[in-house]
């Protein structure tokens, strides 16, 4: 049997979600897709309100993956205990809500885990290694296909993660950076691989926000309340097919939708 898994690069504000909302369906129905991922951390510009994850699930996501703004909007707290569809990182050190992975029902009763992590790599110190974490979760998972949002800044942390898992997970796509890598591909042991998978948000911005407010952050200008760009949008992602009876992703390809 082949599934296919969409994987949708990190939502930017309510711009991002309403184009999420506008087209995800879509997207699911021309590709025939039977799971998806969508990151939602960035969904109230940094950080995710209870309200704006209803709408991510309303939007068609099965699962909502987090990164280093979970704790930005505090609210989500307790939606993050209540809910298992959402995850956070796995690897944070500290006690916190949530949870970092979960193995939900898929077509035909097939077990599809997915995990959230966080890379360490020029972002907070104060995560739990991310190699060992992955080892640890998939020790405890019972799952017939594993997905892994990786979120981290460095592309070299992204690719060592997908050669240590090769073989060990299905796909693993990265997040974080909001620009969209050229290198979606299947990896020697037949798991699908991204270093990013982009963004869902506005098309004329540098990485979601207005222009303006990044040059003046660049040019020692004094700290502003980022704001996202206006203007037309724009969903990236990537679709992974995966053959259930042999174990291997057979594909990884960009989907991307613009205004």
């Amino acid at each position: 049997m082949i599934i296919h898994i969409l994987a949708v690069g990190d939502v930017v504000g309510d711009s991002g979600l309403d184009f999420l909302t506008a087209h995800l369906r879509a997207v699911q129905k021309l590709k025939d897709v039977h799971f998806t991922v969508v990151n939602g951390e960035n969904a109230s510009g940094v950080g995710i309100h209870p309200r704006q994850a209803d709408a991510i699930f309303d939007a068609g996501a099965d699962v909502i993956t987090l990164g280093n703004h979970t704790w930005n909007r505090l609210q989500i707290a307790g939606y993050l205990d209540s809910h298992r569809y959402i995850l956070r990182p796995a690897n944070y050190t500290s006690r916190v809500p949530g949870r970092g992975w979960g193995v939900y029902e898929g077509p035909r009763g097939l077990r599809i885990g997915v995990l959230n992590l966080i890379g360490r790599c020029e972002m907070d110190s104060n995560f739990e290694n991310p190699f060992t974490t992955a080892d640890r979760a998939l020790k405890s998972m019972t799952a017939d296909v594993v997905l892994v949002d990786f979120h981290a800044e460095a592309t070299s942390e992204k690719g060592a993660m997908g050669w240590y898992l090769d073989g060990r997970v299905h796909a693993l796509w990265g997040t974080h950076t909001h620009v969209p890598t050229a290198d979606a591909q299947v990896f020697p042991k037949g798991m699908g691989f991204v270093t990013d998978l982009g963004m869902t948000g506005p098309a004329q911005s540098v990485l979601g926000i207005k222009p303006e407010q990044a040059v003046n952050r660049f040019l020692g200008g004094l700290p502003q309340r980022f704001e996202p760009a206006p203007g037309p949008c724009k969903l990236e992602s990537v679709l992974f097919s995966i053959d259930t009876d042999s174990g291997r992703c057979t594909g990884a390809e960009r989907v991307d939708v613009t205004d």
